[in-house]
């Protein structure tokens, strides 16, 4: 299994770029703004024995969902562990990450069928702190390893002695002082979520295994690509950024200044959505998957798209909105920008 980090900047590079822009008059605080996480599709240990011969991927900013066809390559059956992996978690920057469900076990609703056919899955949660896991700590007070919502810790009506614990644990961190002097804790740990199934894959048949799930969506409220924005020289590296790892094309900013004007305030009123989807994982198969077809979703025909398509291809009469591949082996993840009203 693979660790997931945030995608794109950290948190506090981000929260310094609302502040500088901010400054050039974006109307926008730090909670203004969530960072999305980077989630993908299934995972298993690298396999000559089972080929995927299809995925059909729907990105959207309600859902994700993707259709796989697999076929066992030998002439006995094969079982393999497949997993899926949730993104860990930093709970220190947990406020600014954008959950899209407040489970906090399951926080994207991951839901999984095989053959058409509902799938069980065994969830494991863990709380780290480095490389060492601290759930048994948290279990020993009855604390949430995912403390968000109407779970969240609040530390100061713990019992001394569990704060104490706790912090000499490495599982509260110091996080400033309060109105009235008092020392403030914020959770220290990572929590580290996987969905695991042993799955049996028959020869000579396919095996269709389809999963969704909603996507943890980053969120602005205006856009440093706008031309009253993009040309501040304390911006320019953010919107080199921006360029790079969403392949933003002349013809895209020509479009983004025809709706949005040059005026440094966001009249227009548009926004940004971000998803990032682990696409590399699709290489763990035996050979490259051997039809791939990719669709975008942007709620809306008139939002804006921008991403990096590699080798994909856009299909005929799809507004550029689905990308195809035969014989495709995933080198990079998908960075999808959107950008209009919403």
């Amino acid at each position: 299994m693979v660790n997931r980090a945030l995608s794109g900047p950290s948190l506090r590079s981000r929260a310094m770029v609302i502040a500088l822009l901010a400054a050039t008059s974006w109307p926008a605080r730090a909670n203004d703004s969530a960072a999305e996480l980077s989630i993908g599709g299934l995972q298993l240990v690298r396999t000559k024995d089972v080929a995927m011969a299809s995925e059909d991927l729907r990105i959207g900013l309600d859902r994700v969902s993707v259709r796989y066809e697999f076929v066992n390559q030998t002439s006995k059956p094969v079982t393999l562990t497949v997993a899926f992996p949730l993104p860990d978690i930093d709970l220190s920057e947990a406020e600014n990450i954008a959950l899209p469900s407040s489970d906090p076990v399951n926080f994207v609703a991951f839901e999984t069928k095989i053959d058409g056919n509902p799938a069980p899955l065994t969830i494991d949660q863990r709380a780290m702190v480095g490389d060492k896991d601290v759930s048994a700590v948290l279990r020993q007070f009855k604390l949430p390893l995912l403390p968000l919502g109407d779970r969240e810790i609040r530390v100061a009506e713990l019992p001394a002695a569990t704060r104490t614990k706790l912090i000499d644990s490495g599982l509260l961190m110091p996080a400033g002082m309060s109105d009235n002097g008092r020392q403030q804790y914020t959770p220290g740990w990572i929590t580290r979520t996987s969905a695991v199934r042993e799955q049996e894959f028959p020869p000579a048949r396919t095996v269709v295994v389809e999963h969704q799930y909603r996507p943890s969506v980053g969120t602005s409220p205006d856009t440093v690509l706008r031309s009253g924005l993009r040309g501040s020289a304390a911006l320019r590296p953010e919107v080199e950024r921006y360029k790079k790892e969403y392949c933003v094309t002349d013809a895209f900013l020509a479009e983004l200044d025809k709706r949005a004007g040059k005026s440094q305030d966001n009249t227009a009123k548009l926004q940004e959505r971000r998803i990032s989807y682990v696409l590399k994982t699709g290489a763990n198969w035996a050979g490259p998957i051997r039809s791939f077809t990719l669709t975008i979703d942007a709620g809306s025909d008139d939002r804006l798209v921008s991403f990096c398509p590699g080798r994909l291809k856009s299909s005929a009469a799809s507004n550029g909105r689905q990308f195809t591949a035969s014989d495709f082996k995933p080198d990079a993840d998908l960075k999808i920008l959107v950008i209009g009203k919403f």
